[in-house]
């Protein structure tokens, strides 16, 4: 087996064993979110980074802050101001003016799907271009979550100079989201094994044709033909040939972050289907090791998109706070709910706490 894509990190940027994977401190659900232009996936993923737990645990006690040196613009003083004043606020909503005044700054840059006709007219064309974040302009709530999360990684290794890679992923941010996948490719002319790894936030699934995540966590783990403009060139073999590709998950996050894909490949349409998805989740069967012990996941959190195309409709989420009981956040309001209700949602995005 020939493997490539995971060196040992020279420098640890922040030890895994400060990291409090339960809530420190316990009270009732923080403040609502005025929705300020077309900021509802904003404010979704405002609301989950805010309750997941090691996060905030880190972010309440202003580790951060206390030693930033970063001029300007800090992704992660953002959060730490913005998490402070939801979860100690004594009104019932408020308005997360500080966090969009310093996101239009221009170090801070959003993915944006942008639609256009083929050239014969039978469906629309997607691209994602890179463009200044606007608060007047819907967006999507996965593309915020991960330049959101890219932003904070940035703001982690301010001041670091000449890391190598993999101890840039020894930050809080990817100590907490961060994982590996382990690419096996197998030439399916002499069986030549090559593994290849890559790090990861979070895990995007296709979902058409899924009932479940499980059956979607299946699909992806499935082993899946190489071949046509795909040839695999095989380091024994010298040439370019067919080969097979598994991809599993070789190192299990603390927070598993997943997309359910909604948008169809092929007509940029929408994906209504119910995708049922479990309150605790073992990822064992999908890595690279299938027959160890349990991997064992909690759900904390699910954004819902409501709307009949990808490109408009409203975000809204579901939240457990530290007290164990889960909220709908729908902008300003904040309702309790019971389980069933948030398990039988047409998810858009899962978080799961280990």
């Amino acid at each position: 087996v020939i493997g490539e894509g995971m060196t040992p990190p020279q420098k640890i940027l922040f030890p895994p064993d400060k990291i409090c994977m339960e809530w420190r401190q316990k009270r009732r659900p923080g403040a609502g979110l005025y929705n300020l232009g077309s900021t509802c996936y904003l404010n979704v993923i405002l609301q989950c980074l805010t309750y997941t737990p090691p996060l905030a645990n880190y972010l309440l006690s202003r580790h951060h802050s206390r030693f930033c040196d970063q001029q300007g613009f800090c992704m992660m003083c953002i959060m730490e101001a913005h998490v402070r004043k939801v979860l100690y606020s004594s009104a019932s909503a408020i308005r997360p003016r500080a966090v969009i005044r310093d996101l239009r700054c221009k170090q801070f840059q959003v993915l944006r799907q942008v639609f256009f006709p083929s050239v014969r007219g039978e469906r629309l064309t997607s691209f994602l271009v890179i463009g200044e974040f606007k608060p007047d302009i819907p967006g999507d709530a996965y593309e915020f979550l991960r330049c959101t999360l890219n932003a904070m990684q940035r703001a982690c290794l301010s001041g670091s100079r000449n890391l190598d890679n993999s101890s840039q992923e020894t930050t809080i941010i990817h100590q907490i989201f961060g994982g590996f996948l382990r690419s096996r490719v197998t030439c399916l002319n002499c069986k030549t094994v090559s593994d290849f790894y890559k790090v990861f936030l979070d895990v995007l699934l296709k979902i058409k044709g899924a009932s479940s995540l499980s059956t979607a966590l299946e699909d992806f783990v499935k082993p899946k033909q190489m071949d046509g403009k795909k040839f695999f060139k095989c380091s024994k073999c010298k040439k370019k040939v067919a080969a097979s590709k598994m991809i599993t998950v070789h190192h299990a996050p603390r927070v598993l972050t997943v997309c359910l894909g909604r948008a169809d490949d092929r007509t940029s349409r929408k994906l209504s289907q119910v995708v049922e998805y479990p309150e605790y989740l073992d990822l064992r069967p999908y890595t690279s090791d299938p027959a160890g012990e349990p991997i064992l996941y909690s759900l904390y959190a699910v954004v819902v998109h409501s709307g009949h195309t990808c490109l408009g409709g409203h975000f809204f989420c579901y939240t457990k706070a530290s007290n164990g009981q889960w909220y709908k956040m729908n902008d300003v309001s904040v309702d309790s709910c019971g389980i069933h209700t948030v398990l039988g949602q047409q998810a858009y995005l899962l978080f799961y706490a280990r």
